[in-house]
C-alpha cells in the first residue's frame, strides 16, 4: 500500500513539475498550478505573516514569480516543495517589508467559509505560543501535508530536527488547548 501511495505520489510531483515548466507560456497550466496549490500557500503565508492582506499578497507574488520561473529543473527536485519554498520565501520577504513595532500577531480569520470567525480566532491565539519555525512546521504539516522530509529540505534542516520540534509544537499546543496528552 505503502508503494501505491509513494507511486501516486510521485506521479502528482512529475505533473506539477510538467506544469511549472510550461506555466511561464501557458496560462492553462498556470491556472491549474493556482488551483491546485492556493489554498496552500495562502496557508504558508498566513502562517507566517499572521496577515489575512500579507497572505493574499503571498499568493500572487507566488504565482506571479512562478509564471516567471525559468530555471525549474524537473530532475531536481520535486515541484510542491519548490512551490512552497517559493511561497515560504516569499512570505518571509513580506513580513520583514511589513514587520510591526508590535511583535504581537494580528488575530484574523483564515478565511475558509467552513470555519467560523471564533475558531480561527482560537487557532491563532494558540499559535502565538509557538516559535516561527514550529509555527512554520505545523502549517506545513496539517495545512499543506507535507511530509517531514519535504518540510526538511524546504527549511534547510534536519528531518530529525523537523520532527522534533513539530512534536514539541503539537505538544505546547495540546496543553494551551486543554486537551489531555494521554488520551
Amino acid at each position: 500500500m505503502d508503494n501505491k501511495n509513494s507511486l501516486t505520489s510521485h506521479n502528482i510531483d512529475i505533473d506539477v513539475n510538467k506544469l511549472i515548466i510550461s506555466c511561464s507560456y501557458s496560462k492553462e497550466s498556470l491556472e491549474k498550478l493556482y488551483k491546485l496549490f492556493k489554498n496552500n500557500v495562502f496557508a504558508i503565508g498566513f502562517g507566517i505573516t499572521s496577515d489575512y492582506q500579507l497572505a493574499e499578497d503571498c499568493v500572487a507574488e507566488t504565482f506571479i514569480r512562478l509564471a516567471q520561473t525559468k530555471r525549474f529543473n524537473p530532475e531536481k527536485g520535486d515541484g510542491v516543495g519548490y512551490i512552497i519554498t517559493m511561497a515560504r520565501n516569499i512570505a518571509l520577504e513580506l513580513r520583514r517589508q511589513h514587520r510591526h513595532d508590535d511583535e504581537s500577531f494580528i488575530i484574523q480569520s483564515y478565511g475558509v467559509a467552513d470555519h467560523t470567525v471564533e475558531n480561527s480566532i482560537y487557532i491563532n491565539e494558540l499559535l502565538m505560543y509557538l516559535s516561527d519555525s514550529q509555527r512554520q512546521i505545523v502549517t506545513m504539516k496539517c495545512c499543506c501535508d507535507l511530509s517531514f522530509t519535504q518540510i526538511a529540505r524546504i527549511m534547510k534542516s534536519p528531518v530529525s530536527s523537523i520532527k522534533y520540534k513539530y512534536n514539541k509544537a503539537i505538544t505546547i499546543l495540546k496543553k494551551k488547548a486543554g486537551v489531555n496528552s494521554e488520551e
